[in-house]
């Protein structure tokens, strides 16, 4: 698969979606779920605001219109339409005028990069604001300021979005990406574009596992998914959030809550390989939605694979993770990296040595020598030799590749030359 062409895809698709204002409930997030169900059949769920959900409460649904501000002489100084982060997301309704003094107690900035808006949010106290940039904020003169926000916030709905790929088995695979974001193209739009170009492309493929993708806003919508379908969680074998995956930072993998589920091994195995500098981090109760899965009651194996983790960029929650800030490139090789880990899930088996007493006569079955013209024929009969050694049942194709110290592929393709001699059964 050409990644220059996937992440062309994945671009083209967070361009589409990145002037939609966004929040954890109402239109705009329910406006960009109906845009992805035209690329994937992608079921939408609604769950009452005022639901117990575990710990929490479903909250009101908020929208918005309009919200700017405007000075004495009528001039939009701040417009909700040029940057809908300019609004304190979940402003609850105001329409007055105030002076410069009580206006500031509603303002916020960045000081450390003036010409930037900063993203804020009230979810669950009332309150309204506006995000300026500090060059801005600077500037405002002593004045009459005519403050307006037109949004609504009432009982509605939180909307998740699901798309549910079967398998062989009933065991799942979880892939989870937050979408409550305004325009922030990394931190959201990124994990939803590749997340749905995952699903477009393994709908494509044979699958061992079952496929479970989840478009939900952050924190309140695992929650309130872990609560709805509290009862199939334990299908759930293997999991990953996306998030922060088009930055051209190097590739980061937060490792589950205990550290050595198999999808902690098969992510930190195809970074080892990859060639790239990478980081490894170990879990903590702080981050995207690998927190809420793994919170002790549910303890699911959700690791989390991104580029640089959230909030060690400075464009992290600001207006300038924007349409520049991304790559293709970036999102294109990010792309690769989840299919290789879904790709080393998928194949990592277990099998027996049919001829365990001895070395089996590999020449006779024309095994030596069969790999000529290949660059790396040595290597696949080295493996062939440790994936005989370590076919006792106990050890995993992934336990052969880290082992002997090779390539999942190489261990998987010496697995299935093997398997057609009869030398392997599963």
């Amino acid at each position: 698969m050409n990644t220059s062409t996937v992440g062309q895809d994945i671009y083209r698709f967070i361009e589409e979606l990145y002037p939609i204002c966004r929040s954890i409930t109402g239109d705009g997030f329910r406006t960009s779920l109906e845009i992805m169900a035209k690329y994937i059949p992608l079921e939408l769920y609604k769950v009452p605001s005022g639901t117990q959900v575990l710990d929490w409460v479903v909250p009101r649904e908020w929208n918005i219109r309009d919200a700017y501000i405007k000075n004495s002489a009528g001039t939009k100084i701040v417009d909700f339409h040029q940057s809908n982060l300019h609004v304190l997301n979940y402003s609850t309704p105001i329409n007055k005028k105030m002076d410069l003094r009580k206006l500031k107690e509603h303002l916020f900035s960045l000081p450390e990069h003036e010409d930037w808006i900063p993203y804020r949010t009230s979810y669950y106290e009332e309150n309204w604001g506006f995000c300026v940039t500090d060059k801005l904020l600077k500037s405002l003169q002593e004045d009459e300021y005519e403050v307006c926000i037109d949004s609504s916030l009432e009982d509605g709905y939180l909307t998740y979005g699901e798309y549910y790929l079967p398998g062989a088995l009933e065991d799942e695979f979880l892939i989870s990406c937050h979408c409550c974001h305004p325009s922030m193209c990394n931190d959201n739009l990124s994990g939803m574009g590749l997340s749905m170009q995952l699903a477009k492309t393994l709908s494509q493929q044979k699958l061992r596992y079952s496929y479970r993708f989840l478009f939900i806003p952050g924190t309140i919508g695992s929650i309130t998914w872990l609560a709805v379908n509290r009862h199939q969680t334990s299908k759930i074998r293997h999991g990953l959030v996306v998030a922060c995956v088009g930055d051209p930072g190097k590739l980061h993998y937060k490792k589950t809550r205990h550290g050595d589920a198999e999808i902690d091994r098969a992510s930190m195995h195809v970074l080892r390989h990859s060639g790239q500098e990478h980081g490894i981090i170990d879990f903590v109760p702080y981050g995207y939605d690998e927190r809420q899965y793994s919170s002790p009651g549910f303890d699911l194996p959700v690791g989390c694979l991104s580029r640089t983790p959230h909030g060690q960029f400075p464009q992290y929650h600001t207006s300038a993770d924007n349409l520049d800030f991304i790559t293709v490139d970036a999102l294109g090789d990010s792309f690769e990296k989840y299919l290789e880990v879904i790709h080393v899930i998928e194949g990592n088996k277990y099998y027996w040595n049919t001829n365990p007493f001895g070395e089996p006569q590999l020449g006779k079955r024309g095994l030596y020598g069969a790999f000529g013209g290949r660059k790396d024929a040595n290597l696949l009969e080295m493996a062939m030799l440790w994936v005989l050694n370590l076919s006792d049942g106990e050890h995993s194709l992934l336990d052969v590749a880290d082992v002997s110290r090779m390539p999942f592929q190489i261990i998987l393709e010496t697995a299935e030359i093997l398997l057609k001699q009869g030398l392997l059964r599963e």
